[in-house]
């Protein structure tokens, strides 16, 4: 046994390295000490920078270090056997047979592309689909079309229950990767029985196309969904990445006919983000802003190629990009080959944008950030504003996202209310969900997330517009069971803007980002005047056509397929070797050291990332975070919420209409004060309640005979009494609730969906008396002992 492990005194070793970097960094700030303000918060900025990326470098380095001894201490007890050479040649047959197969599996997925270059517009879903609407065919036609999903056999889906529409991300990629796999989110909807749709599109926009033309046809997409289910709800509008905030756009133009808006891993807030983390919403400043996609777009004859957005995804992951993905499929060449390929014909599927789209996007999303600072329009006429989304939001983020961190997720929200007072008094839910771990893709490819967080989503909408208007945290904890039969729990804990922004781990300043957008705005003017007629006289479609051929992203795919003669004969030389496989075991000495080193190569790709990360954000701050350059962007980092005077939410017309009528009302008015009043007592709601409260709003009258619309209004006015004059509020009950009879129903009513007795906490049975008193009956319940018993009262 080789005791390598004792040279190195692991935990005196990671001291060292965290007393250093402190001392370090304290040595930094001191520097600018009694300098002038700004200047001293710009060196200390960069001192913050260079201190977390050199700790996060040195503590891995140090687990690294401790995890790789552990390691080959292993792989060398492994090479001291007599079988040693018998060992070898099993190495080298199997290495030579999983070579061959590497090939292989690289020229499937170089077909893929060409096949996808050449015209073909499959797309990944996984689920049998026919077209409802072809987009090319609309009045503004564009290239997407609604698809709906054929429920597979065994399988029936309710033709009056509640729509889903998932629009995916349209970011250099194809469409269809929220019904990549049987467990997604198309799974999550259909199994529940809901009536799935799909947004797709092809590999061309239309000629002239834009974004205005986009969101007017998904608005068609869900009129027409509508008009297929007359007696279904609103339709849920589900959006992944990119997807995510079209349907957030799609919904605050357009709220009179959309549904409930999920936005998965959607980055809303582009300026936001820790220092020391989120690397990528640097790169506007450092590649030169908008003026670079109007560069690349005119080089492309008009078109902006998608392969320029997937490459900086893979800038993001070097370990994964260059090495990682592969080796994965060379070790596991037996097993891997499906995933890897059909993942790969969706990452490999290059598709394109006209120039509008792409500097609509960067001009109000990437760099300039207008959609989430509430400053975009979407056309000369139209404003957008998320604050006009009247239907539910749901936001799913990650903390384990590097392309869409929590804060871009929900950024937003901080920058358009001025607290959950103004939610309230504008009557809107949001909810939000944070994931620990899961990377980007797997927020909506993942089968574990579909697992869990798609199913409890879908769960949840069932009865969300059940829900007081506020903000929420959805809190899914598992309950019992294993494997396929694992249950949650789901609760909904009332949060403000600050406890949300503190969860995501708080936000830094906008200035240098906004420094950035002005910059961004100037030199695109100076490209357009000066330098782009020249461009475009020297662009015409094969000059175009050869850029795009020699990008890296399509070349190494084009040498890979059969259109090299030298990959022919590899498919036949496959065959052979399948027929003949000679796999060495997992055991095998010379496997366990090729896996070792591998890990080592892993272990080197994610150093240079990590670099990678410093000097960009460094370089970035450097820049841009100087104090007499932000002056340039001083006017673009004030946000809707700051550009606003701050006004006394009560004196806004729908919270003086509910107040001036809390004495008018009916028996339905009184339940669902009552029941706002329990809530507001828990500070959560279980979503087991939610469902029972939405069933009564269904199934008992005279909720049950109400338009949505109208029971939403009825929510709304009852959560702003409750609000605003709580006091008044439980007075004027008896007002709303007349005769004894009504009373007792009432309570009745509230008991029931509060619950078994034993649940309930010493806020709902106190809240349950006062109720009780409240409308002149007897206290429904009191506590017992200290061990929470509960008893009737006699």
């Amino acid at each position: 046994m080789f005791a390598i492990t004792k040279l190195f005194p692991q935990t005196e070793m990671r001291n060292a390295l965290t007393d250093w970097t402190e001392s370090w960094g304290q040595s930094w700030h001191k520097t600018f000490d009694g300098h002038d303000d700004a200047y001293v918060q710009y060196g200390r900025d960069l001192g913050i920078i260079l201190q977390a990326h050199g700790k996060r470098a040195m503590e891995t380095a140090q687990q690294n270090a401790k995890a790789n001894l552990e390691t080959w201490q292993q792989v060398l007890d492994g090479m001291v056997s007599p079988a040693l050479p018998q060992a070898w040649w099993e190495y080298l047959v199997d290495g030579a047979q999983r070579t061959v197969l590497y090939a292989d599996a690289m020229r499937e997925r170089g077909n893929h592309f060409v096949e996808h270059e050449e015209g073909s517009n499959r797309t990944v879903l996984s689920w049998e689909h026919e077209i409802v609407v072809d987009g090319s065919k609309l009045e503004r036609p564009v290239n997407y079309s609604l698809v709906r999903i054929v429920p597979p056999e065994g399988v029936t889906v309710r033709e009056d229950g509640r729509p889903y529409i998932i629009i995916d991300p349209r970011a250099g990629h194809g469409s269809g990767i929220g019904g990549f796999k049987h467990a997604s989110e198309v799974g999550a909807a259909i199994h529940g029985g809901h009536p799935t749709y799909f947004v797709t599109f092809t590999r061309m926009p239309m000629p002239g196309q834009t974004l205005a033309d986009v969101t007017a046809a998904e608005a068609d997409f869900v009129r027409e969904v509508r008009r297929l289910h007359p007696n279904s709800p609103k339709p849920v509008i589900i959006g992944n990445c990119q997807g995510g905030w079209a349907s957030m756009l799609l919904a605050a133009t357009n709220p009179d006919i959309t549904g409930p808006v999920v936005a998965n891993g959607a980055p809303l807030s582009y300026w936001a983000g820790q220092k020391g983390k989120n690397p990528m919403r640097y790169l506007g400043g450092l590649v030169g802003g908008a003026s670079t996609v109007h560069l690349l777009s005119d080089l492309g004859n008009g078109l902006f190629d998608g392969a320029n957005l997937v490459f900086n995804f893979e800038r993001l992951s070097p370990s994964n990009t260059w090495w990682e993905k592969y080796y994965s499929l060379w070790d596991k060449i037996d097993t891997e080959v499906p995933r890897f390929v059909g993942f790969e014909r969706w990452w490999g599927s290059f598709y394109y944008m006209t120039t509008d789209e792409i500097a609509w996007i960067v001009e109000n999303l990437f760099v300039g950030n207008r959609l989430g600072r509430g400053k975009a329009n979407l056309t000369e006429r139209t404003h957008v504003d998320l604050r006009d989304v009247n239907s539910p939001i749901i936001v799913f983020a990650s903390h384990g996202d590097n392309i869409t961190p929590p804060q871009q997720a929900l950024g937003w929200i901080a920058d358009h209310y001025t607290g959950v007072e103004e939610i309230k008094a504008r009557g809107q839910r949001i909810l939000y969900t944070l994931h620990p771990s899961v990377g980007h893709l797997g927020i909506f490819v993942s089968s574990s997330v579909a697992k869990k967080e798609h199913e409890e989503i879908v769960s949840t909408l069932k009865a969300i517009e059940a829900l007081s208007p506020g903000l929420y945290e959805m809190v899914i904890t598992e309950e019992r069971g294993e494997g396929v039969e694992k249950t949650f729990k789901v609760a909904f804990a009332e949060r403000s803007i600050e406890q949300m922004m503190e969860q995501c781990g708080g936000d830094d300043s906008d200035k240098p980002f906004a420094t950035v957008a002005r910059f961004s705005e100037l030199s695109t003017e100076v490209y357009d005047l000066a330098i782009r007629p020249f461009i475009r006289a020297m662009t015409n479609q094969a000059t175009s056509e050869l850029l795009a051929n020699a990008s890296p992203m399509r070349l190494q795919r084009w040498l890979a397929s059969d259109r090299n003669p030298a990959m022919q004969p590899v498919k036949d030389l496959a065959a052979q070797v399948r027929e003949q496989r000679q796999a060495a075991p997992d055991d095998n000495p010379f496997r366990q050291w090729e896996r070792f080193n591998a890990g080592l190569v892993t272990q080197w790709w994610d150093g240079v990332r990590d670099l990678q990360n410093a000097l960009i954000e460094w370089n970035f701050n450097l820049l841009w975070g100087a104090p007499q350059v932000q002056a340039l962007g001083e006017r673009l980092a004030v946000t809707v919420a700051e550009s606003q005077p701050r006004e006394d939410l009560r004196t806004l017309t729908e919270v003086q209409d509910a107040l001036d009528r809390i004495d008018l009302g009916t028996f339905a008015d009184g339940v669902i004060r009552m029941l706002i009043f329990l809530a507001h007592s828990r500070k959560e709601v279980r979503r087991s309640r939610l469902e029972r409260s939405n069933q009564m709003l269904l199934a008992t009258e005279p909720f049950a005979s109400m338009k949505p619309k109208h029971r939403t209004r009825m929510i709304h006015k009852e959560t702003l009494v409750v609000g605003y004059e709580p006091e008044a509020a439980l007075a004027t009950l008896p007002k709303l609730l007349r005769t004894e009879d009504e009373r007792k129903r009432a309570l009745a009513l509230c008991e029931q969906i509060a619950g078994p007795r034993e649940e309930m906490s010493r806020e709902t049975i106190d809240m349950m008396n006062r109720l009780a008193l409240a409308l002149g009956e007897e206290p429904v319940a009191i506590l017992g002992d200290d061990s929470g018993a509960v008893r009737r009262i006699a």
